[in-house]
C-alpha cells in the first residue's frame, strides 16, 4: 500500500509540472493526490506496520500491536495535527496577500511604478530585480512577485520581453525571501516551527541571499534581451488617489510588525498577521467611507465598482487557487510523513552520503544532503521539501542545518519555474511554458544558488 501511494504522489506531481500540456490547473492534482493518499491509509491502516509520530519526530516502536480503532483514531489525530499547521501557513499566506490587495484597491503601488521615468532595459532588470529582494522580505516572494508582475504588465508591452523580467523577478523575490522569516512560505514554515529566529536568519542568509540576486542579474543584464531600450506603456488617465502613498506604507508596516509580535507575544504568526490586517482593514474602510462623503464624483474609477467594502474587494481578488494548492502539497506530504517514508528516506540520505566540506552537526547532516535537499526542492516544490525536512531533522532552534535548508529551499526552487511560489505565480500571470524557463532561466538560477550556497559555508564559519 504504502508503494501505491508514492505512486500517487509521483503522479499527481508529474501533473502539477505537466500542467500546460494537460490543460489541468495544478491545484486539481495537487488536491486529488492528496484525498486519494489520505483515503488509501485510511483504507489500508491495518497493513502498515510503522507510523510517524509528529509530536516525538520519530516512528512509533509498537504501532504494529495497536488495535484497527486505535489506529484510526491515531490516523485522526495526526490528520488534525498537520491540518492545523497547514492551516497556519495558508491563514498567514491568506492575511499577507488581502493586506496587499487592500494596497492595490488604494492604488499603492502608484509609487512605485511612478519611479519608471527610463526606458533602458539593463536599468529596468537591476530596478525590478532590487525591488523584488527588498519587497520580498517585506511582504513575502508570493506577493511582491505578484505586485511586481503587475507593474510591468502596465509598463512593458511585449510579453516575450516581459517573461524575461518575470524570470529574474523570480530568482530575486526567492532570494529575498529566504532571509526573512515572512519573506517565504518556506522560511515562514521555518520559522513557525521554532527552527530558525529573525536574527539569525539575517546573520546567516543575507550575503548568501543577496550574491544569490546579484549574480544572475548581473550575468542577464549582459544578454541580449536586455540590451537596448524599451516601448513602454503610458501611464492612464485615471487620476491618483490621494491615500495611496499612506495605504502603501501603512500596509508594508502592518507586514513587517508579525515578527515583532511573535517575538513579543510568542503566539503563531497568522495571529499578528490578523491583527495587522484588521488594523489595515480599519483604515481602509475610513478612508473609502470618507471619501464617499465627501463626492460621488471625484471618488475615481476604483471606487465605483460593485464592492464599496475594499476589504471584500480584496479578499474577492486574492490568489485561492495558489493556497488551495499549498493546501493539497502540503497535506500529501502529510501523508508520506506520517507513513515513515520521509523517516526513512532521511535516514538512507545520512548513511549513504558522502560528507562534502564540514558536518552541520552531530549526526553528520553533510552540505551534499542540504545542496541536494535544494536541488530537489526545484523538482518536488519547495514547500513540500521543507514540510519533508522537518520531520527529518530534530535539530534546535538556529542550528545552522535550518539556516542552510532556508537558503537551499527558497532559492533552489527557482531552478525550476514550479519550484517555488513566486514561480507558480509568475506562471500564471504571464502563462510562462515550464520548459521555456527551463531552457532560458534555469541555469542563471542555478549558478545564482550556487553563488549563494558557497558564501554561506563561508559565512556560517565567522559566527
Amino acid at each position: 500500500m504504502e508503494t501505491v501511494i508514492i505512486l500517487v504522489f509521483v503522479f499527481g506531481y508529474l501533473a502539477i509540472t505537466l500542467e500546460h500540456n494537460i490543460k489541468i490547473d495544478k491545484l486539481i492534482p495537487a488536491l486529488v493526490m492528496m484525498a486519494i493518499s489520505w483515503a488509501l491509509i485510511a483504507l489500508g491502516i491495518d497493513d502498515f506496520s510503522q507510523w510517524f509520530d509528529t509530536a516525538n519526530h520519530n516512528l512509533m516502536e509498537n504501532f504494529g500491536l495497536l488495535g484497527h480503532e486505535e489506529k484510526m483514531h491515531l490516523m485522526e489525530e495526526t490528520l488534525l495535527h498537520h491540518l492545523g499547521k497547514t492551516s497556519e501557513i495558508l491563514v498567514f499566506l491568506l492575511g499577507a496577500m488581502t493586506i496587499v490587495e487592500i494596497i492595490d484597491y488604494f492604488d499603492g503601488f502608484s509609487t512605485i511604478k511612478s519611479a519608471v521615468n527610463f526606458n533602458s532595459r539593463k536599468k529596468l532588470l537591476w530596478m525590478f530585480s532590487i525591488l523584488a529582494f527588498i519587497l520580498s522580505a517585506i511582504i513575502d516572494n508570493l506577493t511582491a512577485t505578484i505586485v511586481l508582475i503587475s507593474i510591468l504588465q502596465k509598463i512593458v508591452k511585449d510579453r516575450d520581453i516581459r517573461i524575461w523580467y518575470a524570470g529574474l523577478i523570480i530568482i530575486a523575490a526567492n532570494a529575498g525571501g529566504a532571509w526573512s522569516p515572512i519573506g517565504d512560505v518556506t522560511t515562514t514554515m521555518l520559522w513557525i516551527g521554532d527552527k530558525v529566529s529573525t536574527g539569525k536568519l539575517f546573520v546567516y542568509l543575507f550575503v548568501p541571499s543577496l550574491l544569490c540576486m546579484v549574480v544572475p542579474t548581473f550575468i542577464a543584464s549582459l544578454m541580449k534581451p536586455f540590451k537596448g531600450d524599451l516601448e513602454l506603456i503610458g501611464d492612464d488617465d485615471k487620476p491618483k488617489n490621494r491615500y495611496s502613498s499612506t495605504m502603501l506604507f501603512l500596509g508594508l508596516g502592518a507586514i513587517v510588525f508579525v515578527p515583532f509580535f511573535k517575538v513579543i507575544t510568542h503566539l503563531p504568526p497568522y495571529v499578528g498577521m490578523m491583527l495587522s490586517l484588521g488594523v489595515v482593514a480599519i483604515f481602509a474602510e475610513i478612508y473609502t467611507n470618507s471619501k464617499f462623503s465627501m463626492s460621488q464624483v471625484e471618488v475615481g474609477e476604483a471606487y465605483t465598482q460593485d464592492h464599496h467594502s475594499p476589504v471584500h474587494r480584496s479578499l474577492s481578488r486574492i490568489e485561492m487557487p495558489s493556497i488551495l494548492f499549498f493546501l493539497g502539497i502540503l497535506m500529501a506530504v502529510a501523508a508520506l510523513e506520517s507513513l515513515g517514508v520521509l523517516f526513512g528516506f532521511a535516514e538512507s540520505l545520512q548513511t549513504t552520503m558522502p560528507m562534502l566540506g564540514t558536518e552541520l552537526h552531530g549526526e553528520g547532516v553533510s552540505d551534499l544532503v542540504v545542496l541536494l535537499l535544494g536541488v530537489g526542492s526545484a523538482v518536488i516544490d519547495n514547500v513540500p521539501l521543507v514540510a519533508a525536512s522537518l520531520g527529518m531533522f530534530s535539530e534546535p532552534l538556529d542550528n545552522e542545518l535550518w539556516h542552510f535548508i532556508a537558503y537551499s529551499a527558497g532559492t533552489g526552487g527557482s531552478m525550476l519555474i514550479i519550484g517555488s511560489a513566486a514561480g507558480v505565480v509568475a506562471m500564471g500571470m504571464e502563462k510562462i511554458d515550464f520548459f521555456w524557463y527551463l531552457r532560458k532561466i534555469s541555469w542563471l538560477a542555478l549558478v545564482g544558488f550556487a553563488a549563494g550556497a558557497l558564501a554561506f559555508m563561508v559565512t556560517r564559519t565567522l559566527f
